[in-house]
């Protein structure tokens, strides 16, 4: 049960509630986020639910049976939409498109990326300066200095950031650089750096586990949530099975089940999903038309010299094409009356 409190409800009614939810056998905890004030009440015992609605000092209360609460769509009217800041907003109305390289090498090449985004209308870059690799030997990212020289530049074209943050060490100093904190799949079920991830006031994209189920993936948010930190994004990439012909298994029914199940925005990354750059573009429409609320992708000016991932990641060109046929989709299946200049450059 989740029982929504009135900001301003006091000791008294307090002490009403809790000892009506006591009598019933029911354990509370409480939540406080950035915007709202919840218990969430866990117990068995079969009740009428008005006898905790009308009391004094609570603002609503819903019956929840998932084991994850608080990222439910149970309890939630419509979905969520996530504000980042200065207008952009990932959940609504537009579809949330987040590109860039995997990995930031320097100056140059975030001038040339921030340089394409903003003549695309992407309003946020991807990149990652800590990079947690499979060989220790393989490039590691250029770290912290790295978000910085990003960091000023990205600010000058008017885009926000999305970097992974590895440790909960790392979430201070990263604080004052980037926009938006992204969890990756080796870190999902990384419960300390999800906790303190709850105490910020930024939002947060979890990426699924490597072998991680639906589950997993939402009970990794209600760690987030339930620390404090309801702007959350849950974000499918694929998962590994016994499949050697691609990268990873990228799970199109995860997209249409999750937004069945949560109220969170649902994010799709098809270049990690799939790993080859040619099948980037049709797998990333597919979760466009499955529902999906964004797409996160790799682009670099020229992918054969990346210093990682170059494999799945698009050129311009390529990207430019994704992008247009991606905000033409969307806008068809979410029945929106919008229409979008054609790119000369796709002819």
């Amino acid at each position: 049960m989740i029982i929504q409190l009135d900001p301003w409800i006091t000791g008294a009614d307090r002490q009403v509630l809790e000892a009506a939810l006591a009598a019933i056998d029911y354990k509370a905890t409480e939540v406080r986020t950035q915007e709202r004030l919840y218990l969430v009440a866990i117990g068995k015992k079969e009740f009428d639910i008005r006898s905790i609605g009308h009391l004094q000092g609570v603002w609503d209360v819903h019956r929840v049976s998932d084991a994850y609460k608080l990222v439910s769509k149970k309890w939630k009217v419509g979905h969520s939409t996530i504000e980042v800041g200065d207008g952009v907003s990932v959940g609504g109305e537009e579809i949330a498109l987040m590109a860039g390289p995997c990995s930031i090498e320097g100056e140059a090449q975030i001038v040339e990326v921030l340089t394409h985004l903003r003549s695309q209308g992407v309003k946020v870059m991807r990149g990652g300066v800590f990079k947690p690799r499979t060989s220790p030997y393989a490039f590691q990212g250029i770290g912290l200095d790295g978000l910085k020289l990003w960091h000023q530049h990205a600010r000058e074209f008017g885009i926000k950031i999305i970097s992974e943050v590895m440790s909960v060490q790392d979430i201070q100093p990263m604080y004052d650089f980037l926009d938006i904190y992204q969890v990756g799949a080796r870190n999902s079920q990384n419960f300390d750096l999800l906790r303190e991830l709850g105490k910020v006031d930024k939002p947060v994209l979890i990426k699924r586990g490597l072998s991680g189920t639906l589950e997993d993936l939402l009970q990794s948010a209600e760690y987030v949530f339930s620390g404090g930190n309801e702007r959350l994004m849950l974000c499918e990439r694929g998962i590994r099975t016994y499949e050697q012909a691609y990268r990873n298994t990228l799970d199109i029914n995860a997209v249409a089940l999750l937004k069945d199940k949560t109220h969170l925005p649902v994010i799709l990354d098809p270049s990690h999903g799939i790993g080859i750059r040619r099948f980037v573009e049709p797998v990333a429409l597919a979760g466009v038309a499955a529902g999906c609320d964004g797409l996160l992708f790799e682009v670099h000016a020229i992918p054969e010299k990346a210093w990682s991932d170059g494999q799945q990641t698009l050129n311009f060109a390529e990207s430019r094409r994704l992008i247009h046929k991606a905000r033409e989709l969307f806008s068809f299946c979410r029945g929106l009356d919008r229409a979008f200049p054609v790119d000369q450059d796709l002819a």
